[in-house]
């Protein structure tokens, strides 16, 4: 076991963030339901979405599983349970009640031709107000949309925290077991088919909620993940096998990226006769393979080229989760509001990506800087070391990374 820290997953968890970034931005173009919708919106660059939409968060499920267990290494299971909460939970409320509300809003004056105000919408949505619906879909407010996400780790940091506390010392064997058990085959085969139970036995009964209470096969593949990544962190070896395996993986994921594209292609005539039909359990196995491979993937050519540390990790490490609270509001805003303009699509997308990551990355700018508004997204408090480091930030992040 080793103690160092796996700084190519700080630089994995940035990238699949700002990837959040463009899968939601490409949201507004696609076919499938979203808060706004483009005028212009169809099938053409959903394959695409689809390359990343069946592992991207669990990843950020396993890497937040690994950061758990280093931080354990650190402090006590109360502190760190504490800690999260502060961390987590005062962003959680402050987003949904600041940040998210305008996504709401513009959903129901595209949806339902809402004429009130902002104000008179707050008004109703402070009120739990469930009367905005298109027939039986209804909006229900106060809602978390994209920090769902942060509920969703909070809960899984507090039952693992617990789950820790009563294994003691026991964890660290059920860590190396693991570690023994993952080699060869069953580094591939092992994940896919715990990931596989859950989608046979729980996708069909519970349909992705977001809500927390009723999410059980979201449940079952996030909270897998994020407990493989806090047995896993520790074991040297196995990310060192991650990497031997990088290319098996890619070839495994791309071959069942393809599939998947061909499979939800079929025409929906076409998919539900008993010829189609009968190859749906192979399928779902398939996604599963799509949900796994890329993870292995990314991990192995992640240690590979990005294993070492730089201002740039430091910086990016901090503004990541920021970012990530304001993408999604200042991409539906601005969306709604460019509308009028009537861009075409391609070079509209293009304005909204720069656009989100520019003001995302100011409005960190300002708040890693007002003390009242760091642990309002999840920032800690400013220390010395931290007024040092800021001042640094500038220079350091101009020099190229070793």
């Amino acid at each position: 076991m080793n103690n160092n820290r796996l700084y190519f997953l700080d630089w994995i968890r940035i990238c699949a963030f700002f990837v959040l970034i463009f899968y939601h931005t490409g949201m507004y173009y696609v076919t499938w339901d979203w808060h706004v919708k483009s005028p212009d919106a169809s099938h053409a660059i959903e394959p695409l979405m689809i390359l990343s939409s069946p592992w991207r968060l669990g990843l950020l499920f396993m890497i937040s599983g690994v950061a758990t267990a280093f931080m354990l290494k650190k402090i006590r299971v109360g502190a760190l349970l504490r800690q999260r909460s502060w961390r987590l939970l005062v962003p959680l409320v402050f987003g949904m009640f600041v940040i998210v509300p305008p996504q709401a809003y513009f959903e129901i004056v595209e949806k339902i031709a809402y004429q009130g105000s902002y104000g008179e919408f707050m008004r109703l949505y402070v009120a739990r107000y469930h009367g905005f619906c298109r027939g039986n879909d209804c909006l229900i407010m106060p809602t978390w949309n994209h920090l769902w996400f942060v509920a969703y780790l909070w809960a899984y940091t507090m039952i693992g925290g617990l789950i820790v506390w009563l294994l003691g010392a026991r964890f660290s064997a059920v860590s190396d077991a693991l570690g023994r058990l993952l080699r060869g085959w069953r580094i591939v085969v092992l994940p896919v088919a715990v990931l596989a139970l859950a989608r046979f036995t729980l996708a069909d009964r519970f349909e992705a909620t977001h809500a927390l209470v009723d999410d059980w096969y979201n449940h079952a593949q996030y909270f897998f993940l994020f407990s493989l990544g806090a047995l896993l962190a520790m074991q040297t070896e196995f990310w060192a096998r991650v990497e031997a395996l990088r290319f098996t993986s890619l070839g495994l994921w791309l071959a069942s990226w393809a599939l998947i594209v061909c499979y939800w292609s079929i025409p929906e005539a076409l998919a539900s006769t008993p010829e189609i039909q009968q190859w749906k359990p192979v399928f779902r196995t398939i996604y599963c393979i799509c949900q796994w491979a890329p993870i292995l993937t990314v991990c192995g050519f992640g240690r590979r080229h990005l294993n070492f540390d730089s201002a740039k990790r430091r910086y990016l490490t901090e503004a990541v989760f920021p970012v990530y609270i304001l993408h999604q509001t200042l991409i539906v805003c601005m969306a709604h509001w460019m509308k009028p303009i009537k861009l075409a699509p391609g070079i509209e997308g293009v304005f909204l990506i720069v656009l989100t990551f520019a003001i995302s990355f100011g409005g960190f700018e300002v708040v890693r800087r007002i003390a009242v508004l760091r642990p309002l997204f999840g920032l800690g408090r400013i220390t010395s070391q931290t007024s040092a480091y800021a001042a640094q930030v500038p220079a350091a992040a101009a020099t190229p990374a070793r």
